[in-house]
């Protein structure tokens, strides 16, 4: 695939700037050398967002990462797009030091997407009544940082339909970017008319299912049938609908079979197939019950 195919494969977030519809995960990648080896992969494949987070641990070597080698592909910071997230033990009162620790370890000058990661905060039950404001807290801070330039956009993750309607009901700046698990079995109807209705790009992670759905008889029928492996269905199943992935591995091979999303369609029937898989199943975190 072409890097023209996969940068005019971008969706308009509500602050007018294009997100690609493909970005690499980077959860999980810990090695400075193994981040290093999956960025290069991912910028020869053609890959333009890299998707990281406070708790990944991995900021520092992603930034040190891309500066060494945007240069050796002929690009530079513009025609990337990184994202970040604040980690749930600075969500509160800790905000600011957390985003700036996350400016500060990319140090690209700028984030072009920050998320408040999770709605809950380190240290509290999901119950507690101290949440919601402590999310608040958080969200004036990233609008406080997005009026400076320094997060181009801003947004959040793990969000319910109720975390999302108080949020938009609250803020002064909504919120660019929802990313949540979404997949053939957690089709995410709800929080989707949610975003829709907000102007909220509903952005997906865990897009295999944690690597479970890569061996559901559907999928892989459906992937046999138009020649093309079970992770490229899944992915296509999405960015066909408009929603952006975040595929992520360290394999250079498997890096570069993720961007082939491009160049076939999936027929009417095959993606109905695969959404009738839907049986709200969550292979991550649920954050249902954070008050």
């Amino acid at each position: 695939m072409s890097s023209s195919s996969s940068t005019t494969s971008a969706v308009l977030l509500n602050t007018g700037v294009q997100m690609p519809l493909l970005g690499l995960g980077t959860y999980k990648l810990v090695a400075s050398e193994d981040v290093y080896r999956a960025v290069d992969a991912a910028l020869v494949a053609g890959y333009r967002a890299f998707d990281s987070a406070a708790v990944y641990r991995n900021e520092a070597d992603l930034g040190r990462a891309l500066k060494q080698l945007l240069p050796k592909h002929g690009l530079s910071r513009e025609d990337v797009f990184i994202t970040s997230k604040l980690g749930p033990k600075d969500q509160g009162e800790r905000a600011m030091e957390g985003a700036l620790r996350s400016l500060a370890q990319l140090d690209l000058g700028y984030i072009d997407l920050y998320l408040i990661h999770w709605p809950g905060t380190q240290g509290l039950v999901v119950a507690d009544q101290r949440n919601p404001g402590n999310r608040a807290q958080s969200w004036v801070t990233l609008e406080e940082l997005h009026a400076q330039g320094k997060l181009k956009a801003i947004g959040v993750s793990n969000y319910t339909p109720a975390h999302m309607r108080e949020l938009i009901q609250s803020c002064k700046v909504p919120p660019a970017v929802l990313q949540v698990e979404f997949h053939p079995r957690l089709c995410q109807t709800e929080l989707r008319s949610v975003c829709e209705e907000y102007g909220v790009c509903f952005q997906a992670y865990s897009s295999l299912g944690k690597g479970e759905l890569v061996t559901d008889p559907v999928v892989m029928e459906v992937a046999k049938n138009c020649e093309r492996t079970p992770a490229q269905v899944l992915l296509r199943w999405s960015v066909q609908q408009g929603v952006p992935v975040l595929p992520k591995s360290s394999n250079p091979d498997r890096i570069k079979d993720n961007a082939r999303l491009f160049d076939f369609t999936l027929s009417d029937t095959d993606m109905d197939r695969l959404s009738a898989l839907d049986c709200g199943h969550k292979y991550c975190r649920d954050s249902s019950e954070v008050a």
